[in-house]
């Protein structure tokens, strides 16, 4: 019974979060990946708790609990996704709902192991509230502002609305309007149906994505090596930026794009070979290649990468494929 308890409080979210792991077929994320999310989250509910501590001297515990601190702990656990959304390490709504569920779990797992300390002899429904409500309510939380930040990350103000559901979701869970029981079935039935429905819209993108950018990238680098690049509107574009930058710079130029679009199309078709149950290894071709490309950013820079910007499909989309292929 004494192991039950704590178990209740620390398996929901684990086991839901292992289930939105499987449930990418895609496999966008990698365990480490996930196993390192949970890490900051458990990092990040560290520092809420000393932070925690020092502003409740200062606010009536009911007001702080309902009002100040599910925007200071939905804040820190957003950090760590805007962290990862600007490396280019989350591209599409299923691995920012992954990434947000980890992170959201790892916080979960310190505020209930911490919470142990501080009720050991709690009864089996507080805990039941705590781990299937609480620790769930984190990571659906910070799930909900991860694939909101996705959804809109071409607008300016992406991260706005995410942020705002997140710490309305958290302020109004803490509330208790209904019984703590009611509460916690009803983020425990929500929550599945909301993220199982981004799981659905999202292999769909993936699946629409891949198919339009396999095509375009095909195309451009049959044209490149075709020879006849000169008469094609990019290569005219091309021509255009010898007036810019010298010959050398310009033929850097095009070995990037090339380089490129062999990279992006690589990298699609790993991700079809995962979605069918391959796993394709980086061969040290790839990452020779990927060291040429480095190489080649550094000599056009900075102005000549924006120059040649509008040639290359760089969305973050296929940022975060690179990163996705050379890690």
């Amino acid at each position: 019974m004494d192991f039950l308890r704590p178990a209740l409080g620390l398996a929901p979210v684990l086991c839901f979060l292992g289930a939105l792991v499987l449930l990418d077929s895609y496999k966008l994320v990698r365990l480490r990946a996930v196993v390192a999310a949970v890490v900051a989250g458990m990092a990040v509910a560290g520092i809420a708790y000393f932070i925690n501590g020092e502003l409740l001297a200062h606010f009536d515990f009911h007001f702080y609990t309902r009002y100040v601190s599910p925007i200071l702990e939905e804040a820190l656990k957003a950090l760590i996704i805007f962290a990862l959304i600007r490396a280019h390490r989350i591209g599409f709504l299923v691995d920012g709902a992954i990434y947000g569920f980890a992170v959201g779990a790892g916080f979960a797992v310190i505020e209930n192991l911490d919470y142990l300390t501080l009720a050991p002899h709690a009864g089996l429904g507080t805990w039941f509230v705590r781990g299937f409500g609480t620790a769930i309510m984190h990571g659906g939380a910070t799930a909900i502002f991860a694939v909101a930040a996705v959804a809109l990350l071409e607008r300016r103000y992406a991260y706005l609305p995410g942020f705002g559901l997140a710490v309305v979701l958290h302020a109004l869970f803490n509330q208790f309007f209904l019984s703590p029981l009611a509460s916690t079935a009803g983020v425990a039935i929500v929550m599945p149906l909301l993220l199982n429905a981004v799981f659905a819209r999202s292999e769909t993108a993936v699946g629409d994505w891949l198919g339009r950018g396999f095509d375009a990238d095909a195309e451009m680098l049959e044209l490149i090596n075709s020879g006849q690049l000169s008469d094609s509107p990019v290569g005219r574009y091309l021509h255009t930026l010898k007036g810019r930058f010298q010959g050398l710079v310009v033929a850097d130029l095009l070995a990037y794009l090339r380089l490129y679009t062999e990279l992006a199309l690589r990298a699609k078709g790993v991700l079809m070979m995962r979605e069918s149950g391959f796993e394709v290894p980086v061969d040290e071709a790839t990452r020779e290649k990927f060291a040429e490309l480095r190489y080649l950013e550094k000599s056009v820079g900075r102005t000549g990468l924006l120059a040649i910007q509008p040639m290359l499909h760089m969305s973050h989309k296929d940022l975060w494929q690179l990163y996705m292929l050379g890690k």
